[in-house]
Formats: C-alpha cells, sequence, structure tokens
C-alpha cells in the first residue's frame, strides 16, 4: 500500500484539526500556511472528509473547519479510506472475482495479509495517538 499525497495532505490537515479541536473552526488558508499546502488543494480535500462526517463547516466571518468528532474518534483508517479507498495492494483481495485464479493463487494470502496489518495499524491509530506521540501541540504541528 502506498499512500497518495491525497492520503498524506489529508491526513495532516486532519491532524492540524486536532490540535486545534476545541478552539472553533480554523481558516483553510491556516491550515494550508502551516502545513505548506496549496488552500485550494486543501480545499478539494476536505470536500469528501465532510462527506464523509469527518470535519465540518462553519460559513461567516468566524468560519472554517473543524473536526466533527472528538480527535480520540477519528481514526487514520477512516481518513485513508475515503482518499485512497481500500488498503488492498491488489484488487483481488477485496473482489476475487476479479481474476479467475483468486482460488488457487500462491500470493493472494499474502496481498490479504498486508491488507490486514495496514487496517490494523490505521484502525489502532487516532488522531488524539498522534496528537500524544508529538507532544504537547503548543510545540507545532507536526509533519506525519
Amino acid at each position: 500500500m502506498k499512500v497518495s499525497t491525497r492520503g498524506h495532505y489529508a491526513t495532516r490537515a486532519m491532524l492540524d484539526l486536532a490540535a486545534h479541536y476545541g478552539r472553533g473552526p480554523v481558516l483553510i488558508r491556516d491550515i494550508a500556511d502551516r502545513q505548506g499546502v496549496s488552500s485550494r488543494y486543501l480545499e478539494q480535500l476536505m470536500m469528501p472528509l465532510k462527506a464523509a462526517g469527518l470535519v465540518r463547516v462553519a460559513r461567516g466571518a468566524r468560519g472554517g473547519f473543524a473536526l466533527a468528532r472528538q480527535p480520540s474518534e477519528i481514526r487514520l483508517l477512516d481518513i485513508i479510506t475515503v482518499m485512497e479507498g481500500s488498503t488492498a495492494p491488489v484488487e483481488c483481495v477485496d473482489d476475487p472475482g476479479v481474476c479467475s485464479q483468486s482460488d488457487a493463487c500462491l500470493t493472494r494470502q499474502v496481498w490479504t495479509d498486508m491488507k490486514a496489518a495496514a487496517d490494523r495499524v490505521l484502525r489502532s491509530t487516532t488522531l488524539q495517538d498522534l496528537l500524544q506521540r508529538q507532544g504537547e501541540p503548543a510545540r507545532g504541528i507536526p509533519c506525519i
């Protein structure tokens, strides 16, 4: 599994929001400045996260983005699945019907095990876990 720029930047943006959780909405340009990402690109990434119920948008003068749930309730698997889709390294792991040799394939179990391991790590890691690993958010927004 390789995480694309979309998945990487979306995770960084979500971690930025987690570091500011409870302080109100955060402007997209502020996140972009801290993370070194284009505001326009970041806006595009936030829309699927909003649709998935991971972030909320506040409009108006004090508008911006905020986490829709507590950082301890948002798992990396939630973010990566929204941005990347399945973590399966090959398509036949999720849909054996795409390959006529799925039943007899010698490597399919390895790919299945890889997906399970990736999912286990991503499912067991929350935004709060990452903030705690890094220390107090006042020390800056960590890069992941």
